[in-house]
């Protein structure tokens, strides 16, 4: 009896430890930890918008899908929604971290707006991972690549860079943008991240589907501070609020120049004369040899100082070195350029240099810079 009595305590006092435990345990926001998932089929986009496309022709869209998961995922199904569209699959099975790619291939054999998907079944999920392409098949498609070859969206454009070059206090020149509405909605063209030293006008404020217009950037250069290059980005949408991607930014520069007229007239014979032994260097491979610098030499042939107020670059991926910016008559300084070619080859605008200097003939100097 009394052995019964001490097991049954010692159960009870066990239980009650073992709820205190539990209790710690499940209170503790590290305590539990669940498991991440063996596989999981992720795509790039899920959605793809393709666009016009002509009667007759084949629409193509490419997903890019990965397995975000550690194991082994395999793609068992692909099922489109109907008979009109086929698939390409590159791999069906993936490790963790691989890819695949699959390309949906829509016929077009009926005019007007569609939407197409398929479902992709794999052991990494109960139900299908679905892909959507959408568009609109038309009579004929235009090309429009010679007068507008920058796509923004469904925006075409004849310039995706603005530059003001040469521009003296108290100019207001102006550039043009042509564009064309090449979707079947109507649009509000429209510059986003204007600074205060820019307006910008659209004609017509609204474009119908193919309708062409124009908008023009004004520059108030008395509201640009110092001189020498400014650069800054703006973004063209074609709709107003429209979120800004790198797909639409144009980037812009301005060049301010000084003032000199105190070496006009017969005051010009004393002023600094400029020279260089290059206004243009090759960088990158050439003739299979890598160079990645170049040295350029300023010679000062005038009668007083020259002055280099300032050294610029247009682009990343340059960088340069001075040996001095005051030189008196007589007197030479060099310029080293090095290019990181991979860096230049991305940008949108040509790498330069630019130089501002106090010689009348050459208050601005550009070194062009040809990748290879």
């Amino acid at each position: 009896m009394i052995a019964k009595l001490k097991s049954a305590l010692l159960h009870i006092r066990t239980s009650a430890l073992l709820r205190a435990a539990a209790i710690v345990f499940f209170s503790s926001p590290q305590a539990l930890v669940l498991p991440t998932a063996a596989q999981k089929l992720v795509a790039e986009k899920t959605t793809i918008e393709c666009g016009k496309s002509a009667f007759m022709e084949p629409v193509k869209a490419v997903f890019e899908l990965k397995n975000k998961g550690s194991k082994r995922l395999n793609i068992k199904d692909i099922k489109p929604d109907c008979g009109c569209t086929s698939f390409h699959v590159s791999r069906t099975s993936l490790g963790g971290g691989d890819k695949s790619t699959i390309e949906l291939i829509y016929n077009g054999q009926t005019m007007g707006h569609y939407v197409k998907q398929c479902a992709v079944y794999s052991n990494a999920n109960d139900k299908p991972l679905w892909l959507t392409m959408k568009g609109i098949v038309v009579a004929e498609v235009k090309d429009y690549s010679k007068t507008y070859p920058y796509a923004m969206g469904d925006l075409l454009a004849d310039r995706n860079v603005l530059e003001f070059d040469d521009v003296n206090k108290g100019d207001q020149p102006q550039q043009t943008i042509n564009i064309l509405n090449n979707s079947d909605t109507e649009m509000t063209p429209n510059l986003q991240h204007l600074p205060p030293y820019f307006t910008a006008t659209v004609t017509p404020e609204k474009l119908r589907p193919e309708e062409t217009g124009k908008i023009t950037v004004t520059l108030d250069s008395r509201q640009i501070h110092g001189y020498g290059l400014t650069q800054t980005t703006v973004y063209l949408a074609s709709r107003l609020g429209e979120k800004v991607t790198a797909d639409n930014e144009v980037p812009v520069s301005v060049v301010a120049l000084p003032d000199l007229t105190s070496f006009e007239g017969t005051n010009k014979q004393y002023a600094p004369k400029m020279t260089i032994t290059s206004d243009t260097v090759r960088l990158g491979l050439i003739d299979g040899k890598m160079h990645k610098s170049e040295t350029i030499v300023i010679t000062n042939k005038g009668r007083t100082n020259l002055n280099i107020s300032s050294l610029q670059m247009f682009t990343p991926g340059l960088k340069i070195t001075l040996g001095k910016r005051e030189l008196q008559p007589g007197d030479q300084a060099k310029l080293k350029i090095t290019a990181d070619r991979n860096k230049l080859l991305r940008q949108k605008t040509k790498p330069r240099i630019l130089m501002i200097t106090n010689d009348p003939d050459h208050a601005k100097v550009i070194i062009n810079v040809r990748i290879q």
